[in-house]
């Protein structure tokens, strides 16, 4: 869900700075504005997003079932990455986010070696925080990918990140920049597959930017999320990774103590639904149809008789 990696001492001092103002535009009594430990009124749940529009879209599933099972609801999308918003849902100034699972433990345990989505929903466990606890996984991955061209791939013969070691020109790949610390990031790269990249920052979260700068070549990789439909768009190769290097990411709800098991069990019922192809194609009406988040996801809660 890279999430996280969907996203830096100096990098996330700004996006703090930033996060005031982000949040001011999506609520007009953000919890985080006024820096208070749990939400001002005990009755709404706080549903929050990274500033990933794919996240946002999960989010607002959530937000819509909840509030048609009667639940009153705040929303604080686009609200940065989990250097910013984990410790909010600590303190209880947001109630629920959309995460992915892989990328959430390593957050709070680098050293984890836990390889399927069993072992990481098992950890996540005992890793998370008092005060926040994890939901069951949805279907739906969404994982940083290290992702090239068709035209790098069949140049090099590259279709493996096992393969990049045979690769003679200086690579570089285009990401967060919170990627450089990733276990999956340079470093992971070097220890686990012997292969040296420079890192070329790019916010956006493998957006619009990474896909040019990877179409220009001014990066011979780019961390794009599996479930961007700018991969098939593009006909992009998304490298296999036989190591597992990047772990799973299955969408995976986390949660504060104020949701109830009521609401839990109205977030489980978006879970049970998302799939990584229904993923692609609600992410495909935000990038390729330019829909608005609500009206992506409440076509696909009444779809699902979930609305």
């Amino acid at each position: 869900m890279t999430t996280a990696p969907k996203l830096r001492a100096g990098i996330a001092a700004a996006v703090a700075l930033g996060v005031a103002a982000a949040l001011a535009g999506c609520s007009s009594s953000s919890p985080l504005d006024s820096g208070s430990s749990s939400s001002s009124d005990s009755k709404t749940i706080v549903v929050g997003s990274q500033a990933y529009y794919s996240n946002e879209i999960i989010a607002e599933l959530y937000a819509q079932v909840l509030e048609k099972d009667g639940f009153t609801v705040k929303r604080n999308y686009q609200i940065g990455q989990r250097e910013v918003y984990l410790p909010q849902l600590q303190k209880g100034a947001i109630d629920v986010m959309p995460e992915y699972g892989g990328n959430l433990l390593q957050y709070y345990d680098k050293d984890s070696t836990a390889k399927t989505e069993a072992d990481i929903a098992k950890e996540l466990e005992s890793a998370l925080p008092k005060g926040v606890r994890a939901l069951d996984a949805a279907e739906a991955t969404d994982q940083d990918s290290y992702t090239v061209t068709k035209e790098f791939s069949e140049k090099n013969d590259v279709t493996s990140l096992a393969d990049l070691k045979n690769v003679k020109e200086q690579l570089t790949v285009g990401a967060n920049s919170e990627n450089q610390t990733r276990p999956y990031g340079p470093k992971g790269l070097k220890s686990v597959y012997g292969v040296d990249v420079q890192s070329k920052a790019i916010e956006d979260s493998g957006g619009a930017l990474t896909v040019k700068a990877l179409k220009d070549g001014t990066v011979q990789l780019a961390d794009i999320y599996t479930a961007d439909p700018s991969i098939k768009a593009n006909g992009f190769v998304t490298l296999k990774d036989p190591e597992n290097l990047i772990l799973p990411q299955n969408v995976t709800p986390i949660v504060s103590d104020k949701v109830d098991e009521k609401a839990a069990a109205d977030i489980d019922k978006v879970s049970k639904v998302l799939t990584t192809e229904a993923l692609i194609d609600l992410n495909s009406k935000s990038t390729v149809d330019k829909e608005k988040s609500s009206d992506i996801a409440e076509e696909f809660l009444k779809d699902k008789g979930l609305l």
